[in-house]
């Protein structure tokens, strides 16, 4: 009987001689870019600032694009591309060690700052447009007309997102509930709460001031 050694002994009797055993090693190994990830993952949670750049250097070109695509020019672009590495930093320990794609995430976070800086312009717009119409639409001499365009014109602004627009597209626009409903894709049925919710809430707080 030959003398094998430890080596021998252990190798499976089906394998060539000199052939290495790949699916022991790939099972121990883990795959470089998953590795990468997860170090850079764990890096960012720990606060890791150089772990911080290195998410930079990796994804802000895509945030950027992201950012183009939606607010359609680069300067909010570029606002938005430092904001949203600003929030990934703030909540960096929001991260779960077998986080998935940081892309993904960086995309999500990008798509929530678009979003809040559209809403935040359409605000300011149709408040200015509702305060030029309530101060030019009166006449100097009914006081008691002015306060009502005035507080129309408030109480539109406080009723919130969609029943401020679709209050406004049916009074002010003087639109059909189905065109309103087809213009927003929103069911009629809630076009028609909205409208009739909001005109009561219009009613009490005209009520309010003229009485």
């Amino acid at each position: 009987m030959s003398d094998l050694g430890p080596e021998s002994a252990q190798r499976d009797p089906c394998q060539e001689p000199g052939q290495r055993d790949l699916g022991h090693d790939s099972a121990e190994r883990e795959p470089d870019g998953a590795a990468a990830h997860r170090a850079l993952v764990l890096g960012l949670r720990a606060g890791d600032e150089s772990a911080f750049a290195e998410l930079y250097t990796q994804y802000s070109r895509l945030v950027h694009s992201i950012a183009v695509r939606l607010m359609g020019n680069h300067h909010d672009a570029e606002d938005i591309t430092q904001q949203v590495f600003v929030s990934a930093w703030r909540s960096r320990e929001s991260l779960a060690d077998d986080a998935g794609s940081l892309a993904g995430w960086l995309a999500t976070i990008t798509r929530r700052r678009c979003a809040d800086l559209a809403a935040g312009r359409a605000r300011t717009t149709r408040t200015d447009e509702a305060a030029a119409a309530a101060l030019t639409l009166p006449t100097p001499d009914d006081p008691a007309r002015a306060v009502e365009e005035i507080t129309v014109a408030h109480t539109l602004e406080s009723l919130g997102e969609p029943r401020s627009t679709i209050v406004r597209m049916a009074v002010v626009e003087d639109r059909r509930h189905e065109d309103i409903a087809a213009t927003l894709g929103v069911p009629l049925g809630t076009v028609k709460s909205h409208i009739r919710r909001g005109l009561l809430q219009l009613r009490s707080r005209l009520e309010e001031v003229t009485a």
